[in-house]
C-alpha cells in the first residue's frame, strides 16, 4: 500500500452522535451548549435569595465561591473572548442574569467574574449596543464603582472604557455618568488611595477617555460636579473642593510613576487636558500647595528622570508621548500669571534649557542621521523604527520649541551667564536651539542674541555667522 489506510466507516448510531455533538457546540468552536447552560444555571441558583442562609438581611455574609464553581465561572469568562461564544451568551440574556447576580451577590470574586464577561462582551459592537441600551443594566454597572473590592473595580473600569472607546455608544454612557454625581467621590477616592497599580492605570484611562470625549464634563468634574457662576464668590470650603480632583490626579500619577510607563503617561495626559481650559490652570495655581506639588513632580520627571544624558537614546522613543504631555503642562503653568505664588523664576530656567535642548539634540540627531553607509543598514533600519510614529516626535518638537522660547524670553544678562559658565548653554545647546526656533520664533532668538552679545560677544558673533538670518 502506498498510503494510509482509510479510516472505518461510522455506523449509523455513531453518525447520529456525531451530528448531536455538533449541534452542541457554540458556532463554529468546540465549547458545548449544554454544558454552558448548566453553569449558569448553577449561576442563577447560587444567588437566589432561597439559598441565602443569612438569617438578616442587614448580616448577609459575604459568600466565597466553590472552587469547582469559580474554576467553571472563570472557564465562561476565558470562553467569552471568542465572538461566537459572546454572541450566545448575549441570545441566552446573559447580561440580564449578571445584573440580577450584580445586585444580590455579596461575593467579590463572582461579581468581579460577572463584569469581566460583560467586559469581554462588549468588545463586540453589536452586543455593545444591546449592553449600553439597557438602562437598569447601565445603572447596576456604574454602581459597581462604589464597589469596594479592586478587582471588580478594575473590570467596571476596562468595561466602561471599552464602552466610551466605541462611538456608537459614547453619547449613551456620558449622559448615564452625568445623571449619577456621585461617580465623582468614587473615581477621587480611587485615585488618591489606592495602592493597585493596574486598577489605578485603568481608571486614569476612563478617565481620560472621558475628559477627551466631553470637556463639559470634565469642567464640572473640575469645579467639584457642580458649575459655580463665574461672578460667584466662593467659601474657602468650596475653593478646596475646587481643587480635589487634581490632587487625586497628582497622587495616582506619584503612585504609577516607578511602575508603569503607560500609566504615567495617561496621567499626564489627564493633566494636559485639564490645562486646556482656563478653569484647569486655576484649580492647580490658585491652590499653592497643590500647585508647588505638581510643578515640583513634574519638574523632577523632565530634570531628573526622562531622557537623561546617559541614557540611550532609543529612550526618547519610548518617552516621547510623556515627555510631550509633561511639556505642555509646564509651559502651561511657566506662562501663567499665577504661577509666581509657586514657582521662582529664574532657579528652574537652567535646568529646563539643559533638558529642552537635550530633547532637541536628539531628535536632530536622528532625523539627520546619514544614509550613505552600507555598514548601518542595520542602524538605519533601528532608526527607521524609531522615527516610524514621527507624528508623536514632531508634537514633542513642537512643545518643546514653545516651552524652550517661553523660558529663553525670562532670561536675564546674569542667568545667561551663569548658564555658560555651569554648562547649561554651550556653543552647541545654542545652535540646536537657534536651528528648531528659527523661523518661527525669530524674535524670541534675536532677543536672547541681544542679551549674548552683553555676555559673551564672540560666541554671539559666532552665532550670528552660523545663521546669517540673525544679523540686524
Amino acid at each position: 500500500m502506498d498510503r494510509n489506510p482509510s479510516p472505518p466507516l461510522l455506523t449509523r448510531e455513531e453518525e447520529e452522535d456525531e451530528k448531536v455533538a455538533r449541534g452542541d457546540c457554540i458556532g463554529s468552536t468546540v465549547y458545548s451548549k449544554h454544558w454552558l447552560f448548566g453553569v449558569l444555571s448553577g449561576l442563577i441558583q447560587l444567588v437566589n435569595p432561597e439559598n441565602t442562609k443569612s438569617s438578616s438581611d442587614d448580616e448577609e455574609p459575604q459568600m466565597e465561591l466553590d472552587e469547582e464553581m469559580e474554576n467553571e465561572i472563570c472557564r465562561v469568562w476565558d470562553m467569552s473572548m471568542d465572538e461566537d461564544v459572546a454572541l450566545f451568551l448575549q441570545e441566552f440574556n446573559v447580561p440580564d442574569i449578571f445584573m440580577g447576580v450584580l445586585t444580590k451577590s455579596k461575593c467579590p470574586r463572582l461579581r468581579e467574574i460577572c463584569v469581566g464577561i460583560l467586559g469581554n462582551m462588549a468588545c463586540f459592537p453589536e452586543i455593545c449596543v444591546s449592553i449600553s441600551s439597557n438602562k437598569n443594566l447601565a445603572q447596576v454597572l456604574l454602581h459597581c464603582l462604589y464597589d469596594s473590592d479592586p478587582p471588580t473595580l478594575l473590570e467596571i473600569s476596562r468595561l466602561l472604557l471599552t464602552c466610551l472607546s466605541q462611538t456608537e455608544v459614547a453619547t449613551v454612557w456620558i449622559e448615564t455618568i452625568r445623571d449619577y454625581p456621585a461617580i465623582y467621590d468614587s473615581i477621587c477616592f480611587i485615585m488618591s488611595s489606592s495602592t493597585n497599580v493596574d486598577l489605578l492605570v485603568k481608571i486614569g484611562e476612563f478617565v481620560d477617555k472621558l475628559f477627551d470625549l466631553d470637556e463639559k464634563l470634565m469642567l464640572e468634574w473640575i469645579r467639584n460636579g457642580t458649575i459655580q457662576p463665574v461672578d460667584q464668590p466662593q467659601t474657602d470650603s468650596e475653593e478646596r473642593k475646587a481643587f480635589q480632583f487634581v490632587r487625586c490626579v497628582l497622587e495616582a500619577a506619584k503612585q504609577v510613576r516607578s511602575e508603569n510607563l503607560d500609566g504615567l503617561d495617561v496621567y499626564m495626559h489627564i493633566f494636559q487636558l485639564l490645562t486646556t481650559v482656563d478653569d484647569g490652570i486655576q484649580a492647580i495655581v490658585q491652590c499653592p500647595d497643590t500647585g508647588k506639588d505638581i510643578w515640583d513632580f513634574l519638574f523632577d520627571l523632565v530634570c531628573h528622570e526622562f531622557c537623561q544624558s546617559g541614557d540611550p537614546p532609543i529612550i526618547l522613543h519610548e518617552q516621547k508621548t510623556v515627555l510631550a504631555s509633561v511639556f505642555s503642562v509646564l509651559s502651561a503653568l511657566y506662562a501663567s500669571q499665577a504661577e509666581q505664588e509657586f514657582l521662582k523664576i529664574g532657579k528652574v530656567d537652567l535646568p529646563l534649557i539643559d533638558t529642552l535642548t537635550r530633547v532637541l539634540q536628539i531628535m536632530e540627531r536622528y532625523l539627520k542621521k546619514p544614509k550613505n553607509s552600507a555598514e548601518s543598514n542595520s542602524d538605519e533600519t533601528k532608526k527607521s523604527d524609531f522615527m516610524g510614529d514621527d507624528l508623536h516626535l514632531k508634537i514633542l518638537k513642537d512643545i518643546s520649541c514653545e516651552f524652550l522660547s517661553t523660558v529663553l524670553q525670562a532670561l536675564t544678562k546674569e542667568t545667561v551667564a551663569q548658564a555658560l559658565k555651569e554648562g547649561h548653554l554651550s556653543k552647541q545647546k545654542c545652535s540646536c536651539a537657534f536651528q528648531n526656533l528659527l523661523p518661527l520664533y525669530s524674535l524670541v532668538v534675536k532677543d536672547f542674541l541681544k542679551i549674548l552679545h552683553d555676555v559673551d560677544e564672540t560666541l554671539a558673533d559666532d552665532l550670528e555667522k552660523s545663521f546669517p538670518s540673525l544679523k540686524v
